[in-house]
């Protein structure tokens, strides 16, 4: 589906910005071409220079944390493992609209947020390295752990949005989803109830093209994602997820809405995963390597790099400087996670329900009577 940029705003008199552009009609928000170059002047967030160099520095992180968990994965060092590469603008985009006691909801390919909000690179990888320690987040940091079976992490973001406004705070929500994921009865659920309790939470769709190897055009007839929040009356938008500042500009005014009580928002961030699915997947059984050449041309690093060079704010000395660092703390951060002793067995069980039930009890059982096995061998 092709879409169009807007290059001046619409003449609705809506109080945000962004909600003057129609998806339906192939609008999308979008601030930066490909190189880096500024092709919309109206609207264009306001963000300290300082700001936007902390955020390319998250989102080189990000890309270097990434690619070094695959090569750990490869060497039998992780589990299976779902790259975020080429993901990274909607990641840091978004999360750079949250306050720190904000809430994050995540899906599996939001490392950017999860470092942006607190999260350290040693939970990622213990995260990966399937050792539970990895799921206990530093005190104070809003961000769940992350939600495999698809969309269900979108009702937990309703739960909390209606909670915080139950209670009577300012604190909003975003719960993200791939495109594949709004075609879960969990997605509209979560959009019908946020929608009528008018909670502060923002669904956040990363549509990445593929539902793991189902093409986006065979998963929903919807001629945009970003349409889908209408049948609940929520706004919804369609942005370049690959432009750093559009995502930050949606997700910005989304926040403020949520802040001043006006409900629930919708951003479908249109992008593309330049790795696989997850390291067991070969995508080259299902989309040609035209496409993702074609992708690689709006790799969101590359773009907000052509912007801060253009701005006089970085080359390649800070570039160079920056790639070491992010290897330095990537090595780090793994040599913690592969020194980290066995967890206890009970923290695999007990914190699913307040009294265990029979079938969790078997299950324990079983798996110490696994363990025991295996070191007899």
């Amino acid at each position: 589906m092709e879409t169009k940029s807007l290059s001046t705003p619409s003449s609705s008199s809506s109080r945000y910005g962004w909600m003057r552009l129609e998806p339906s009609e192939g609008q999308i928000l979008q601030f930066l071409d490909n190189e880096g170059k500024v092709i919309r002047q109206a609207d264009f967030p306001v963000l300290a220079p300082e700001s936007v160099v902390e955020a390319y520095r998250f989102m080189l992180l990000s890309r270097v944390a990434d690619e070094k968990a695959l090569s750990w994965q490869r060497q039998g060092r992780l589990y299976t493992f779902p790259q975020n590469k080429g993901q990274e603008a909607a990641a840091v985009g978004s999360a750079y609209a949250l306050n720190k006691d904000d809430w994050l909801i995540p899906a599996y390919r939001e490392l950017g947020a999860w470092l942006k909000q607190g999260v350290s690179l040693t939970n990622f990888y213990l995260y990966w390295g399937g050792n539970e320690k990895g799921s206990v987040f530093p005190k104070g940091v809003r961000v769940l752990p992350p939600s495999v079976p698809i969309a269900s992490q979108l009702l937990h973001a309703a739960g909390i949005g209606f909670a915080i406004q139950y209670q009577g705070g300012q604190e909003v929500v975003i719960g993200y989803v791939g495109d594949g994921g709004t075609s879960q009865g969990d997605f509209h659920e979560a959009l019908n109830f946020a929608g009528v309790w008018k909670a502060p939470v923002i669904f956040f769709c990363n549509n990445n093209q593929y539902a793991i190897s189902v093409p986006r055009a065979r998963q929903t007839s919807s001629r945009t994602i970003a349409q889908k929040a209408l049948a609940y009356d929520i706004p919804g938008i369609q942005v370049d997820g690959n432009d750093f500042f559009a995502v930050y500009s949606a997700t910005q005014q989304a926040v403020d809405r949520a802040r001043a009580g006006d409900g629930p928002s919708f951003i479908e961030a249109i992008t593309y995963r330049l790795g696989a699915h997850t390291t067991a997947d070969d995508p080259s059984r299902y989309r040609t390597i035209e496409e993702e050449q074609e992708w690689a041309q709006r790799d969101p690093i590359r773009r907000l790099r052509g912007y801060l060079e253009g701005k006089g704010l970085w080359d390649e000395n800070k570039e160079s400087a920056a790639a070491l660092d992010a290897e330095r703390r990537c090595d780090e951060a793994f040599a913690e996670y592969e020194a980290v002793t066995d967890y206890p067995v009970d923290d695999v069980f007990k914190y699913q329900f307040a009294d265990m039930p029979p079938e969790l009890v078997q299950q324990k059982v079983a798996y110490e009577k696994f363990l025991k096995w295996k070191e007899g061998r």
